[in-house]
């Protein structure tokens, strides 16, 4: 950064210290600043211990080194830019202090402050259930009108004997002898920065602070039974292929008072084999004749809903020209605007005439132009 201190004066090192004076002083210096040391002066501490772990990371690593001592911070790698363990990211520490939560949360239990990362950790607390996923298939006209299907679902569900307390039923769960209720247990270890306080979960109760002693005979003291059931899901009219349909609260179970975890359903559209889907418009060929194209005639289309609908197709038309009947479309779930239907017309030349109907096209074609004009091109094409 631009105006920084020399990251060598920062540690309070000369330009020629070896890796292992730069983690003497570090060590030194990440103790005296950090920022539960410091309570009177929390911010300015905060700002000296983020100084001194940008100039020990950058001088603790060869490369970096390397650049800095060519460069300085503002050199062509873009050390203005440069915040964090990592190179720019975004940490948050407990205390407050914005920077290396990260990689140092746990410096608090390091030097006994308190408020590290495992001072946060409650195992045993509430905590919400699994969601689960499914897929449901649905015809072209069901994502068009809307539908309740039946899904088989596969979840825990709370045990019926026991309540969900895992305890044989006139029996409770008791406190953990080990960690006495917390879920967690602290064992000191010895890194490079000196003693660590380390919280880890509790082997004796798994994380939950209870012990049951008598497990209910049914659930076996897990609280929940596997069950396949079935549920009703209503899809809305107009869902898409792709969308989702979200059950809140029908998932797993939740523990230790938690809520319930929610069932995600996906939709996936049969194709037809008349309609097609563009977003709320549906899509479709009509077959008319050459006579109907030729004179006009008033042709029935079908509805995706089952229905039909009169529609006069002018005199003169060509194959592959497209006409739209307003909001037979798709109804949009949230704004409930309806799209169109568009169809587009193909008109079909017969293959065999009997001699009638090949004698009267021969008359008819002695008094029309039977060469379609060409249209010439200019001279810029």
């Amino acid at each position: 950064m631009a105006g920084k201190r020399d990251y060598y004066e920062v540690l309070g090192v000369s330009k020629k210290a070896t890796d292992e004076e730069l983690k003497k002083a570090y060590r030194k210096l990440a103790k005296k600043y950090h920022p539960d040391a410091n309570p009177d002066n929390k911010a300015e501490a905060e700002a000296k211990f983020k100084e001194v772990n940008e100039a020990y990371e950058t001088l603790s690593d060869p490369q970096k080194r390397k650049m800095y001592d060519q460069f300085g911070a503002d050199g062509p790698q873009g050390f203005n830019g440069f915040n964090g363990f990592n190179g720019g990211g975004t940490y948050t520490y407990s205390t407050g202090f914005d920077g290396f939560g990260d990689i140092f949360s746990d410096l608090g239990d390091l030097f006994g402050f308190g408020g590290g990362r495992g001072s946060q950790r409650a195992s045993n607390g509430p905590s919400k259930g699994a969601n689960l996923r499914y897929e449901v298939d649905l015809t072209f006209e069901e994502a068009y009108s809307g539908v309740t299907k039946e899904i088989n679902i596969t979840r825990n569900e709370k045990c019926g004997t026991c309540a969900g307390t895992g305890a044989k039923p006139g029996t409770h769960a008791e406190t953990c002898s080990v960690c006495g209720g917390k879920g967690t247990v602290t064992t000191m270890q010895t890194t490079l920065l000196g003693q660590m306080r380390v919280q880890t979960t509790c082997s004796n109760c798994h994380g939950s602070g209870k012990v049951i002693k008598e497990p209910c005979l049914t659930c076996g003291g897990k609280g929940t039974v596997r069950k396949q059931t079935k549920i009703s899901v209503k899809i809305p009219a107009g869902i898409d292929d792709g969308q989702t349909v979200v059950l809140r609260g029908e998932g797993e179970p939740g523990k230790n008072g938690g809520t319930n975890g929610d069932i995600y359903i996906t939709v996936r559209l049969k194709k037809n084999r008349i309609f097609t889907r563009q977003d709320d418009n549906v899509y479709c060929d009509i077959p008319i004749t050459f006579t109907q194209a030729t004179l006009g005639a008033d042709i029935e289309i079908p509805l995706v809903d089952g229905g039909k609908v009169s529609y006069r197709i002018p005199e003169g038309t060509q194959s592959g020209t497209k006409f739209t009947i307003k909001d037979k479309g798709f109804v949009h779930i949230n704004s409930g605007y309806r799209g169109n239907l568009i169809f587009t017309v193909q008109v079909q030349v017969p293959k065999r005439l009997t001699k009638e109907q090949r004698d009267l096209l021969v008359e008819l074609a002695k008094t029309m132009n039977e060469q379609p004009p060409v249209k010439k091109r200019g001279i810029f094409g």
